[in-house]
């Protein structure tokens, strides 16, 4: 199982390490997306701000993650 993850975090490092825009341009992607919806369909999704939260959250992890790597 440890081993599993192990072999899992690193392909994942080597995939973002080359890539290190691409989790803020994700989240920045997302925030956009909940600005569309909430605009088009109002609804359950556009009252939770979810795209909105979760772009926040993986463009601060991308950003942390750029650093780190």
């Amino acid at each position: 199982m440890m081993q599993t993850l192990s072999h899992w975090v690193d392909q994942l490092s080597d995939f973002f390490a080359h890539r290190k825009g691409l989790l803020p341009l994700i989240g920045i992607a997302l925030v956009a997306a909940n600005y569309i919806i909430v605009l088009i369909a109002p609804g359950w999704l556009a009252s939770t701000n979810l795209l909105l939260h979760l772009g926040v959250i993986v463009a601060i992890l991308g950003f942390l993650l750029a650093r780190a790597l």
